[in-house]
């Protein structure tokens, strides 16, 4: 019955219908139920079962513990900063959910964190998918080509790499920077050279830094309604600002790796990456190479800062574990990195790659004193020098072959 209505209803936006430019949009909906009605059918091609939108859907999957602890940690960093004395200082419309609700603003309780971050997760991310999509379509009907299913994955990760309180209006101002900027003037989907998720929060780095930095910006509460003396430091911002050995440092690596600390919403949590993690390697969606070569290159770094030592830098004493789970790393690792359109296509090329991702992201943290979170702007970097990796991998290859036929 579903196919039928379709069909009805797509007749005026097929070739000599009414709605024939709107034909991209269409096709849209009639294939995020069923596969398309042309496909290859000569052996020419190498097929399997794993097409684009699969893919998509795979990475939104490995993506939703993510998106579980951005939701649950936005709310209890909020609760446990909120002086229940001052819940009546709250106003908006959030705050009448809650209390139409009756959940209420208990750190201890687990559906007071989840529907508290939620207020704040969901709004981003529906601003962000109608948006982005907005733009795809746009795009697609201008160009008289089918809409793809590349900006489901960029419509979930940008809100995740977000600080809580960024206002709608700077998210959509973002995303249509990524989209358009990152990815459409290019040709769309597979023909971008930077991940489109990354560039938009690139693009509210350096066009309203005030609200992507700072300790106020990690969590999601009015100043009036805190406790007295309230910061939300990230573990990174604490570390920056050490003055005394790394190791008197009253940091717990246990709430690092849950993802109980503040930070960018989807971030927080090296578990939940790595249950991602998981997921696009088991499915043979993300490069366990370029992951174990970022990981790689963290702790190789790390040790060399770590031997090399400093008697007035204590961030070269932080060991590598740290790196892990301090900031996005573990996000950037599985998410970003392994972006298979804006990485490397060689393995050879993604263990460089990895390798280089690891390496600069410490050397940043470590040396640079005004910016302890580099891993945004190192992928961004890298996703530039990829096709100089690939090229210059190809080249010597081809020097190689043509080595061995003057040999015979």
């Amino acid at each position: 019955m579903l196919r039928q209505l379709l069909d009805r209803v797509g007749k005026p936006f097929h070739p000599g219908g009414k709605l024939a430019r709107f034909f991209p949009l269409y096709e849209a909906a009639d294939t995020f139920f069923y596969a398309p009605g042309s496909v290859t059918q000569g052996g020419a091609h190498v097929r399997d079962a794993l097409d684009l939108k699969r893919m998509m859907i795979l990475v939104v999957i490995a993506c939703l513990p993510c998106v579980f602890m951005a939701m649950f940690n936005t709310g209890l960093q909020a609760n446990l900063a909120l002086d229940p004395a001052k819940t009546a200082l709250l106003a908006g419309w959030r705050h009448d959910v809650i209390q139409g609700l009756g959940i209420g603003y208990s750190p201890a309780s687990g559906l007071a964190n989840l529907t508290h971050g939620a207020l704040y997760f969901l709004p981003l991310y529906a601003v962000t998918m109608a948006v982005g999509i907005a733009w795809e379509v746009t795009f697609s009907v201008v160009r008289k080509l089918e809409v793809n299913e590349g900006f489901f994955v960029t419509g979930l990760l940008f809100p995740l790499i977000l600080p809580p309180d960024t206002p709608l209006w700077q998210a959509a101002l973002a995303i249509s920077f990524g989209v358009v900027l990152g990815k459409e003037v290019f040709g769309g989907t597979g023909m971008n050279f930077i991940n489109p998720a990354l560039a938009a929060r690139a693009f509210l780095f350096f066009a309203y830094p005030a609200g992507m930095s700072g300790d106020q910006a990690w969590t999601a509460l009015p100043a009036a309604a805190a406790h007295d003396g309230f910061s939300g430091a990230t573990v990174l911002a604490q570390m920056r600002q050490m003055t005394t050995a790394f190791a008197t440092q009253d940091l717990s690596w246990w709430n690092a790796f849950i993802g109980l600390e503040p930070g960018s919403m989807g971030e927080t949590s090296a578990l939940a990456c790595a249950i991602g993690a998981v997921i696009l390697v088991a499915t043979g969606i993300g490069s366990w190479r370029t992951m174990a070569g970022v990981a790689l290159g963290t702790i190789a770094m790390a040790s060399l800062f770590n031997a090399i030592g400093s008697a007035t830098n204590p961030y070269y004493a932080v060991p590598f574990w740290w790196h892990m789970v301090a900031g996005g790393w573990a996000f950037a690792t599985v998410f970003m990195a392994t972006d298979p359109v804006t990485s490397p296509f060689s393995n050879t090329g993604r263990w460089i790659y990895g390798l280089m991702i690891g390496a600069l992201v410490v050397l940043i943290r470590v040396v640079n004193p005004a910016y302890p979170e580099a891993v945004m702007l190192v992928i961004l970097f890298m996703n530039v020098v990829a096709p100089f990796i690939d090229y210059t991998l190809v080249q010597a290859n081809l020097r190689r072959r043509g080595k061995r036929r003057a040999q015979t």
